[in-house]
């Protein structure tokens, strides 16, 4: 899901304009959990997904999620980076009304039946059933925050204005304050990421806002009793080490959620596919075999003893790996005057600058970068290899690999050069078409990148020799 629209639309012209008009139309005001809760079962009882978008979520996460929302919980979402803490919560934004009516002039969105602020109460006094009201759009009832350790009670609660004391008003003034982030989204959602980053004495000042739901501010004798719901997420390495989250406000959630990477190489592809922006105005064609090592490597590098696995390997590697992958091989098609863009194995060499800033190797392996990054890669290829291909006649086809005979690949030859291939060695057309698929047809490109992966399988399950040198290789017989 998006981040909270910046323009929400305007509000439809037949809602009601004053108290008056609100009363008479029935309308009910309810607190906020009841109000997600409502929208909540309303979605459960259709069928319809209580967070869409989000994948690989819906036998672990999402059912903790909703139980959290049915109780009418605030929410802590502990996971490693990538995991789709921030979209998670944002996508909650969804499950509130649409619109919400405010008293005209409120800075914390004061409920025409119940206001809570001094300017909204006198208002109200004052105009009785012809105080105006002004409808809210749902994105603007979501407040966010990344926590940091310069932020201060005065961002998160309020402080006096010193603006509006110099117009002459008194500090005992109430309306002298000016609200922080968190009175903003009264009868809202507000979301703090990386709690643990939040200094412990700013943590305290958020104690009273989740169970008493009110705050108060400076030396004030003002209490606003808030409606908020409160979701954070924490990085598990945070939450234990560099920062913490102080035991008394940890208690007062009343769920901790824990996120995960996805389980499959399936839901990782569905994942990059739906979240990879490719160059548009070209016929991008990217072969099934290769999108599942794309998502391999990165699920082999959550196991790998090599990379630092407290920091976690988010998704956003798979992203940025499929589209360097998809720009190299466009580059490729540029150059070569080739309309069809099919990335191929050595497009994988590519990817080590879209690679290296996700991932952290261990101290010992330091200055091994590129090595580890490149051994993923011929461990991602051998496993979607031995999962995808079987050989009909193995024999044939290494046999067609006799004295002397070689073949060239590389990231910046064209096709025509790979199907000059094919008509020299014809034992290496069937499986090489078969793994093309019947949909690849009598494209030269995706004949190019069948016949690339064909040759780097043959290789890593140790058929064939490989001779490489930077993006370019030489397959020839093994001795």
């Amino acid at each position: 899901m998006p981040a909270p629209q910046a323009h929400p639309p305007a509000p439809p012209h037949d809602l009601p304009r004053t108290l008056g008009d609100l009363r008479a139309s029935g309308w009910e005001s309810v607190p906020v959990s009841e109000e997600l809760r409502r929208n909540a079962m309303a979605r459960i009882t259709s069928g319809e997904p209580l967070i869409a978008g989000v994948l690989g979520f819906e036998d672990t996460v999402i059912p903790q999620l909703e139980n959290a929302l049915l109780a009418g919980h605030d929410v802590i979402l502990l996971g490693e980076r990538g995991q789709a803490k921030t979209r998670l919560i944002r996508s909650v934004v969804e499950l509130l009304d649409e619109w919400l009516p405010v008293v005209l002039g409120s800075e914390i969105n004061d409920d025409p039946y119940n206001p809570t602020s001094r300017y909204a109460r006198l208002k109200v006094a004052d105009e009785g059933d012809e105080t105006p009201i002004v409808w809210v759009h749902r994105s603007d009832r979501y407040g966010e925050k990344l926590a940091t350790p310069d932020t201060s009670i005065a961002d998160l609660i309020g402080e006096v204005d010193p603006i509006k004391v110099a117009e002459g008003r008194y500090l005992s003034d109430e309306l002298t304050l000016h609200y922080g982030l968190v009175p903003r989204v009264n009868r809202g959602i507000f979301a703090i990421n990386e709690l643990p980053d939040l200094a412990e004495r700013i943590q305290v000042g958020l104690l009273n806002v989740l169970e008493e739901r009110d705050v108060q501010i400076r030396g004030h004798r003002v209490r606003l009793p808030l409606d908020v719901m409160l979701l954070a997420t924490a990085n598990p390495e945070d939450y234990t080490n560099r920062g913490r989250i102080i035991t008394p406000l940890k208690d007062r959630f009343g769920a901790q959620i824990r996120t995960h990477y996805p389980y499959e190489t399936k839901t990782e592809v569905a994942i990059m596919k739906s979240e990879a922006t490719l160059p548009e105005g070209h016929s991008i064609t990217v072969p099934e075999y290769l999108e599942e090592v794309i998502a391999e490597l990165s699920q082999l590098a959550r196991r790998s003893p090599h990379l630092n696995q407290r920091s976690g390997v988010s998704v956003r590697l798979t992203i940025a790996n499929y589209e360097t992958v998809v720009a190299n091989a466009l580059r490729r098609a540029l150059r070569a005057g080739e309309p069809a863009v099919v990335p191929r194995v050595s497009d994988l060499g590519a990817i080590v600058p879209s690679t290296q800033g996700k991932i952290e190797v261990e101290a010992l392996e330091e200055g091994r970068e590129d090595e580890v990054v490149s051994q993923l890669a011929s461990a991602a290829v051998l496993s979607v290899f031995r999962r995808r291909v079987t050989l009909q006649d193995p024999a044939t086809v290494i046999g067609a690999f006799g004295e002397g005979v070689v073949v060239h690949t590389g990231d910046d030859l064209p096709a025509a050069a790979y199907l000059a291939v094919l008509a020299d060695l014809p034992e290496l057309e069937p499986p090489t078409r078969a793994l093309a698929g019947p949909d690849a047809g009598e494209s030269p490109a995706q004949m190019a990148a069948a016949l690339e992966f064909l040759l780097e399988g043959l290789h890593l399950t140790k058929r064939l020799n490989k001779d490489a040198s930077g993006s370019r290789a030489l397959y020839r017989r093994r001795r």
